[in-house]
């Protein structure tokens, strides 16, 4: 017979915490936030960017806190500092504030257009699908470059805006969503491999996808200036430019500064500058061309 552990009030506050994926749906939320205002700007309605966020927010923690959900068994033996695993939080419980999460995204987006619900429900199914099995194949890469330009789509349609530029930042935002899928990776590539998990970042190994993620991040940069200097983007010079520089830089820091002979643990904040990076090219992008 299974005991079960008895837990205190701050122990279950701190699982659910652990659980939400705090810094990545941070992340999440902070990008949606800013593609929203620039979509809106200068005729903002705080409650439709409430919805907007509140509604992205919702989804990117039910797709969070079930990635640990389908995680749970593998977890229990080689990842036992998560919360699931530590016993802060019950399967049971997880799976059910899952399913809570996604509901409420449902309904706070009852009040916005349908395609914003639309392309919330694709990018809902891409994240389960990641969840439940794509996320050990080379698929999780292609996943990622799917869904990654869904959120400033959304984000768009979701305040009642669609400019053209949006469409060009589609192909821009995949090649950015494969990048974010191997630095994503990297962290858990030993441990995926160990698992016999074929992510796209175990298929082409560490040095690999590195390098990888380097290119992909640079072709966004050259998609950008070249439909900037073509004229096919119409967007301030004085902006683009500085906000190009800037990403350039940063590839620069990531490629001398992280590495495979750098440490595991330096690939989370590996993550988290290429998250910024990405940002600040996408965010920096659209707001040289609509100002």
């Amino acid at each position: 017979m299974e005991i079960v552990k008895k837990r205190r009030p701050s122990e279950i506050v701190l699982g659910f915490f652990l659980l939400s994926h705090p810094l990545p749906v941070l992340l999440h939320v902070v990008a949606v936030t800013v593609f929203a205002l620039l979509a809106a700007w200068p005729h903002i309605l705080w409650n439709v960017i409430a919805l907007v966020v509140a509604a992205h927010a919702a989804m990117q923690l039910s797709i969070a806190v079930l990635n640990d959900y389908c995680d749970r068994r593998l977890d229990a033996v080689s990842r036992q500092d998560k919360p699931i695993a530590r016993g802060l939080v019950r399967p049971q419980e997880a799976l059910l504030a899952g399913v809570l999460l996604a509901i409420g995204m449902v309904l706070l987006l009852l009040p916005l257009n349908p395609w914003a619900l639309g392309i919330s429900l694709l990018y809902f199914a891409l994240g389960q699908g990641y969840n439940f099995g794509l996320k050990s194949t080379p698929f999780s890469g292609i996943v990622f470059a799917l869904a990654i330009p869904l959120i400033p789509l959304y984000a768009f349609v979701g305040v009642g805006r669609v400019v053209p530029i949006v469409f060009w930042l589609v192909p821009v935002a995949a090649l950015l969503g494969i990048a974010l899928n191997l630095a994503n990776s990297l962290p858990d590539i030993e441990e995926d491999a160990t698992n016999n998990a074929r992510t796209l970042a175990v298929v082409l190994g560490v040095r690999r996808s590195f390098l990888a993620c380097a290119i992909f991040l640079l072709l966004g940069i050259v998609c950008v200036a070249l439909l900037t200097v073509t004229r096919t983007v119409a967007a301030q010079g004085w902006l683009i430019g500085p906000v190009l520089f800037i990403c350039i830089l940063a590839v620069c820091a990531l490629i001398f500064f992280f590495g495979p002979s750098r440490s595991i643990a330096s690939r989370k904040l590996y993550f988290y500058l290429v998250a910024a990076t990405c940002l600040i090219l996408a965010g920096g992008w659209l707001l040289a061309a609509l100002v």
